[in-house]
Parts: C-alpha cells; sequence; structure tokens
C-alpha cells in the first residue's frame, strides 16, 4: 500500500513537473516571438518596392530580398550621415558628463554630511517623479533666455542636466565602498581629488556601465527633446528625428521608414556583439548590492 501511495505521489510530481517545465518553455517561445515579430517585420518591409508595400500585407516576403533601394535611398534623402555623426557627438558628450557629473556628485552626497544633505537627496527624488514632458516650458524658457536652443552644445548641457537615476545608482555603489578606504588614503597624504579618481573611480566600473548602457540607449532613441530644441533638421538632425523625413500629412513611406530603422540599429548592434561579455559582467555587477 505504502509502495502505491509513493508511486502516485511520483506519478503526480512528475507530470506536474511537465507541465510546469512546457508552461515556461511556452512562454519564453510566446515572448520570444512577441519581441522578434515587429524586427522581422520591418527587414521585410525595407526590402519592398513602393509598388509592392501598396499591394501586399506586412508579412509578404518581397520579390527580391537583396533589393538595397530602399536603404541608399532612405541614407541619401534623411541625410542620415549627418544625424549618425551629430548622434555620435551628442551621445560622447552626453555619457562623458553624465560619469564626471554623477560620479562626484554621488561621491559628495555619501562621503560627506552637511547641513542640506538629505534635502538635496530629496530634491532629486522629488524630480524624478515630474513628467519630463510637464517641465518642458520652463526648460525652454530657460533654454530660450541661456540662447540654447538650436545649439548643438545646448542640447549636450540639457541632457547632461536630467540624469537622476544614475545618481541614484552612484549613490548605492558608494554605500558599499568601505570608507576605510578613504582613511587610508587620507592619511598617506592624498586629496579629496586623488583619493577620488585614483581609488574610488575605478571601482564604479560596473555602476558606470550600467549608467552607460541605461542612458546611452536613452540618449540615442531620444525624440521628444531633439526635435523641440535641435529646430535645424538639415544640420542638426539626429538619427530618431532623421527617421521622421519620411512622414507627412500626405501618408507615410514606411519602407524608407523600415530601411532607416534597420541601419540605425546597426551601430547599436555591433557596439552590443562587441561589448556583451563586459556589458553582461557590469550590469551584473552593478545589480548586486553587498
Amino acid at each position: 500500500m505504502a509502495k502505491t501511495t509513493a508511486a502516485k505521489v511520483r506519478h503526480h510530481y512528475s507530470a506536474g513537473t511537465i507541465i510546469w517545465e512546457i508552461i515556461k518553455y511556452a512562454s519564453v517561445i510566446l515572448c520570444s516571438f512577441i519581441a522578434i515579430l515587429p524586427i522581422v517585420s520591418c527587414v521585410i518591409t525595407a526590402a519592398k518596392t513602393p509598388e509592392e508595400y501598396q499591394t501586399t500585407n506586412v508579412m509578404t516576403p518581397p520579390a527580391n530580398w537583396l533589393n538595397f533601394s530602399n536603404y541608399l535611398e532612405a541614407f541619401k534623402t534623411a541625410n542620415m550621415g549627418t544625424a549618425f555623426r551629430n548622434s555620435l557627438i551628442i551621445l560622447v558628450f552626453v555619457l562623458l558628463g553624465s560619469i564626471i557629473i554623477g560620479t562626484q556628485l554621488a561621491y559628495v552626497l555619501n562621503r560627506f554630511k552637511f547641513p542640506g544633505n538629505a534635502l538635496i537627496r530629496n530634491m532629486f527624488t522629488f524630480a524624478a517623479l515630474l513628467p519630463g514632458i510637464a517641465m518642458q516650458v520652463v526648460v525652454y524658457e530657460i533654454m530660450t533666455n541661456l540662447h540654447l536652443v538650436n545649439t548643438m552644445y545646448g542640447y549636450i548641457i540639457m541632457m547632461c542636466g536630467t540624469d537622476v537615476m544614475s545618481i541614484y545608482i552612484y549613490i548605492q555603489y558608494f554605500e558599499n565602498l568601505p570608507v576605510s578606504l578613504d582613511e587610508s588614503a587620507f592619511m598617506d597624504g592624498a586629496s579629496y581629488f586623488r583619493i577620488f579618481y585614483s581609488i574610488l573611480l575605478p571601482l564604479l566600473k560596473p555602476a558606470i556601465v550600467t549608467n552607460l548602457i541605461l542612458k546611452g540607449v536613452g540618449v540615442y532613441n531620444e525624440y521628444y527633446c531633439a526635435n523641440l530644441y535641435l529646430q535645424d533638421k538639415r544640420a542638426l538632425c539626429t538619427v530618431a528625428t532623421s527617421l521622421y523625413t519620411f512622414t507627412g500629412p500626405l501618408g507615410s513611406q514606411y519602407n524608407m521608414i523600415c530601411a532607416g530603422v534597420i541601419m540605425s540599429l546597426l551601430p547599436a548592434l555591433i557596439v552590443f556583439i562587441a561589448l556583451q561579455n563586459q556589458i553582461y559582467s557590469g550590469v551584473a555587477a552593478g545589480a548586486v548590492k553587498g
């Protein structure tokens, strides 16, 4: 009797385990399909001629998969060479400024106790809760008064100043670094700047990698502020704003848009493939506290 009961328990346990494994793999396949479907449809549409796009549905394969005329036309018409150059300049300077400002500010807020420290942290929390679009009226007035509208450096300065979440990530990582490091270096005669740049900043590499990914993706894909403040759409276009060249009141050329989207994905894809080991290790280390 006991053996029969144990066999039934093992049978039910095995059946339950199998069902759970089926559910897990089915959910993974479903999520992967949902994530890949837009990219596949984009690749298909980018290879279609205007006539094919108008007469077929979005998942109908093109007659010629090697049709690169849309890519060439999109690159030329949307001025994507200038857009890639501008996006690269913005990305480099914004990420560099974000690292310098964010790490230094987090260092001061974490290592030095002074009146107003808690108030500054609370103000950052309050700023993170405010919707960015709701603040654009005030920000645009400030940018106009400082003559920073329609300038590359003005846009870069503005993007460097909207980095609240990265500051909190740096603060959380600083809390894991023992104060004894600072004290030992200070007793050896090192200044606060030397302690920060020579000792603490190299230890922030995982947090920096995490913030570079989050900030870099946001800056590269940012459209609203780029469209609002970089008003010269030819000389100051970015990758995100250049894709809207093919939209208009009379319709949108989605085969051109998809070709531009594919080209805009390639730089990020190349960077990810080349640095995936560093990215994975940096994100994993930056996500672990303690």
